[in-house]
């Protein structure tokens, strides 16, 4: 690919002028050749980012101007600090503080197996997202959503198809659940500060007054233009997730077990209902790793080289904050269930456990810390999770009008999102006793269909590449299978244990 490209920049006056035959012939070929590449360039630069490798600044500079318009590829100014601030607030959530729960199920020996599977596994399909970013070099076709990506491999009909839902719910449907349990964690921590002791004048919101609080400060927060510009929040989000998840492992270590903790797995007498736990205990286990959605769009903030392409640096912050993500994760699993063992609740997880057990023996400093960097890193993680729909929004809006959005248009949008969200949230609040049978339907997203566009866009099956063609369809089909089980799963245990459906009651 390379040598041809290079042959097709050749200027045709530069050919020696007695030419004649077999050389004329090559010459047509060759001008042929480059109007049919610059027909395929031109037809597809309408719905992904095209560039032209001829900047003189050596980075690759976009031909498609909406690119330029929309906040996930306004800027490209990013790097892999900036990268590594993204990956570490997106990838690091609440649900981690339910693999204590998922312990108590599978037991040591299975809960650290199927976790480090699960971990490698994730970082593996991360990887093929990475590299299919920009996944035909020379052309400099890169694709910063992941939707583009699908339609990319699977065709415009079945790419929508499978990647619309999911990507959505991992979007819009996060920005969601962070109201929800931001604004409940708000509330706790109202309480707390008052003692437990105070009354309707004292605390004059109910759970809808605090859903309105939080979607108000995180709407407030997001009239960021693009998500480069978000980094600063994004740093934040990392170090809030850092510390309240170390400090919810730590502080029940220094404070000894309860009485009566018990490492004994957790299952049923039925064979049937042993078997949908397991399943349940491995679906949270898979849940808790995130952000998948979001790997393209920010790789697509980096630059862009023939020398230097973007997947180098977008590598080397998944590397630096995927150890950081697992010197967080693990060590919740481990010291979480070595605390609490098989007495940790099953709603709310380590941090429930840490408030039910040892609330009584821990300073309000440091219960009121806990709850405060929960808040913060929601406000903050709600920012990059808003980010595809913002993007979405003005996409729609760039189409219409072929125009960039003004800022007041920009702001309406944002708006008009916050307040769709907040009321979901409010109209549903039990949103969160659905997560495992959602992020069920979505979790292919994470695991199987980056393996299944790796075989539709690279074909490793030809030239002698065997093994990742066998390794991408078995995982593939393994992605399909384990989500297919888990929603099985889901569908179970809300059949069994009810589902508490509060249509417009938050409490």
């Amino acid at each position: 690919m390379g040598e041809i490209g290079n042959l097709e920049q050749l200027p045709l006056h530069n050919l020696p002028s007695t030419a004649s035959g077999p050389e004329v012939s090559l010459q047509v070929i060759n001008v042929a050749a480059s109007s049919m590449r610059e027909m395929q360039s031109a037809a597809t630069s309408t719905s992904m980012g095209v560039y032209d490798s001829s900047d003189s600044s050596g980075y690759l500079s976009e031909i498609n101007p909406q690119e330029a318009w929309l906040p996930i590829t306004e800027s490209r100014n990013g790097n892999t600090v900036t990268s590594v601030f993204h990956l570490l607030s997106s990838g690091i959530g609440i649900q981690a503080l339910l693999l204590p729960v998922a312990f108590s199920t599978l037991g040591w020996a299975w809960g650290i197996i199927c976790l480090s599977l699960a971990f490698t596994w994730q970082l593996y399909t991360i990887w093929v997202l990475v590299q299919l970013h920009e996944s035909v070099p020379g052309i400099g076709t890169r694709y910063s959503r992941y939707l583009q990506l699908a339609i990319a491999a699977f065709g415009p009909k079945l790419g929508k198809l499978l990647a619309i839902f999911p990507v959505m719910y991992l979007s819009g449907g996060s920005c969601v659940l962070l109201i929800i349990r931001g604004a409940g964690t708000m509330e706790l921590f109202f309480k707390m500060m008052f003692g437990g002791e105070a009354t309707s004048e004292d605390n004059p919101l109910v759970g809808a007054g605090w859903f309105l609080v939080f979607t108000c400060m995180a709407i407030a927060l997001a009239q960021r233009p693009n998500l480069n510009s978000i980094s600063g929040f994004s740093l934040i989000g990392a170090v809030t997730a850092i510390a309240y998840c170390t400090l919810i492992w730590a502080l029940p270590i220094s404070k000894g077990r309860p009485t009566g903790v018990s490492y004994n797995s957790q299952k049923e007498e039925s064979g049937t209902s042993e078997m949908f736990d397991v399943l349940n205990a491995i679906g949270m286990i898979a849940l808790a790793f995130r952000g998948h959605n979001l790997v393209l769009e920010i790789q697509g903030t980096l630059p862009s080289s023939s020398k230097c392409p973007s997947k180098k640096q977008m590598w080397r912050g998944v590397t630096l904050s995927y150890i950081i993500i697992a010197m967080c994760l693990f060590p919740v699993a481990i010291a979480g269930f070595w605390a609490y063992g098989n007495k940790i609740p099953s709603n709310g997880g380590m941090l429930t456990a840490f408030m039910q057990f040892h609330g009584h023996d821990t300073s309000k400093f440091a219960k009121g810390l806990v709850y405060l960097l929960v808040v913060i890193n929601c406000l903050s993680s709600f920012q990059i999770y808003a980010m595809p729909v913002f993007d979405n929004l003005e996409f729609r809006y760039t189409c219409m009008k072929s125009k960039r959005c003004s800022w007041w248009v920009r702001t309406g949008f944002r708006l008009f999102f916050g307040a769709l969200a907040f009321f979901i949230a409010v109209a549903f609040p039990f949103l969160p006793s659905l997560a495992a049978l959602i992020g069920g339907i979505a979790l292919p997203l994470t695991l199987a269909y980056p393996c299944f566009m790796w075989i539709s866009i690279k074909k490793p099956r030809q030239k002698g590449h065997g093994v990742m063609w066998c390794l991408n369809l078995g995982l593939g089909c393994l992605g399909m299978v384990l989500s297919v089980l888990l929603v099985v799963a889901a569908v179970w245990n809300l059949a069994t244990k009810g589902l508490h459906a509060n249509f417009f009651h938050p409490e």
